[in-house]
């Protein structure tokens, strides 16, 4: 089929289409007239099995996270892949107990890639760690947009960062005074 019949096959422009072409992702040859047959589907994108996770910090940036999910999405289906699960998640990108992502980063069924909008979607810290790791699991973290990204997120994970510490110093003191007590308790329980 002729590359134009192709990019409105795959509901893609027809620049993306030859983009793909030349890059190697679609197989097919040239004619003499500079047509350009594609002489089957996606060569090795189609093999490829995706899955999305998307991540705001706050309730209040819920509509963020679906268009967040949306414009993923998209970018999955313009580059070929098979998208195996869409995962949404609110948390801050300093927490390192997301269930959501933990259960993502565990599951076997997605053979090839991660894929994130922006880094800092997938942690503020220990990304190329992340990375690594995925690769050698036999995975590719993808990221959609290298560039930096909101600085206002980046202050309210910040904020988050200094409540979590000083919650835990607060906490700390509040234990040591309640082991004091029992061990008043038990002293008091000795001598009587």
């Amino acid at each position: 089929m002729k590359l134009s019949e192709y990019a409105k096959k795959s509901r893609v422009t027809y620049r993306t289409a030859w983009r793909w072409y030349k890059d190697g992702h679609l197989e097919g040859y040239q004619l003499p007239t500079g047509t350009i047959i594609v002489s089957s589907e996606e060569k090795r994108k189609s093999d490829s099995v995706v899955a999305i996770y998307c991540r705001v910090s706050s309730h209040s940036s819920q509509n963020n996270l679906n268009t967040q999910a949306e414009r993923l999405t998209q970018y999955a289906i313009a580059k070929g892949y098979r998208i195996y699960k869409v995962v949404k998640e609110i948390g801050s990108g300093l927490n390192d107990n997301r269930k959501l992502l933990d259960k993502l980063l565990s599951d076997d069924n997605y053979n090839n890639i991660l894929l994130v909008e922006h880094i800092d979607r997938l942690a503020r810290f220990g990304t190329n760690y992340m990375r690594t790791l995925l690769e050698k699991t036999g995975k590719k973290l993808e990221v959609v947009n290298e560039a930096a990204n909101d600085k206002e997120e980046l202050i309210e994970d910040l904020v988050s960062l200094i409540y979590s510490f000083s919650t835990r110093m607060y906490g700390l003191r509040r234990g040591k005074r309640k082991t004091e007590r029992i061990v008043a308790e038990l002293k008091a329980d000795e001598i009587s």
